[in-house]
């Protein structure tokens, strides 16, 4: 490993060993929301840009280096910038930090990922290799892997990053509404586990399905072609 991606994984390192010393994560609860919303909308008035542009930075580097929060974010999008430009500010943050992941995972830490999670990934890794886009955006859609997982997963394949950006950025879309949405509408916000009913998960498992279909299709015709 050559200096660069030294320092890389030594600064990735700290600023999670300072996340967890700090206990930086009860600042990332409902209640914090709830507590410091009005102070960050009058914040948000008077100094709109670098508002922005902290929650974009804060959401990259907690989805980049798989820090808990994403939810907490979500919600904070909704409270803070609407449900339209929450969304789009929390979606590109969220692909950004993804991508970055799934980039230091095929560079840097693919041996560590290997170690640590191999024997759990290996239908999913020829899955990805097999049918890409289509399975990235079911996987996205349908929550059944973590999203940090997704990333270090696909960091092991041949996907193209530009495979990979964009089949996160669109499937993350659905998922990510509801949750910012739901901040939009923060006072009727009990719990985050509430937010996600079933309802709204079938819907989202469903979405997941279509876009499956055209690799379960070329799956089933390549097998009756041999």
């Amino acid at each position: 490993m050559d200096m660069k991606k030294i320092v890389a994984a030594l600064v990735g390192t700290v600023v999670v060993a300072l996340f967890f010393y700090f206990d930086l994560q009860r600042f990332l609860t409902l209640d914090a929301l709830r507590t410091n919303r009005q102070t960050l909308l009058d914040y948000h008035v008077s100094h709109r840009l670098n508002m922005v542009a902290g929650f974009m930075l804060i959401y990259i580097v907690q989805t980049a280096l798989s820090l808990p929060g994403a939810a907490i974010l979500s919600l904070a999008a909704g409270a803070l910038f609407g449900p339209v430009m929450g969304t789009i500010y929390a979606t590109i943050a969220a692909t950004t930090g993804a991508t970055l992941a799934f980039l230091a995972t095929r560079y840097l830490l693919r041996d560590w990922v290997l170690n640590t999670f191999g024997g759990k990934l290996e239908g999913v890794n020829r899955e990805l290799e097999a049918r890409g886009f289509h399975y990235l955006l079911f996987l996205r859609l349908v929550p059944l892997f973590p999203f940090f997982l997704i990333n270090l997963t696909a960091g092991l394949t041949r996907l193209p990053l530009r495979t990979f950006f964009f089949g996160t950025m669109l499937g993350i879309i659905p998922g990510g509404f509801v949750f910012v949405n739901a901040g939009a509408t923060l006072s009727s916000v009990n719990s985050l586990s509430g937010i996600a009913s079933p309802k709204v998960l079938g819907s989202v498992t469903l979405l997941g399905i279509f876009a499956l279909m055209p690799a379960l299709y070329t799956r089933f015709k390549n097998a009756k072609g041999d």
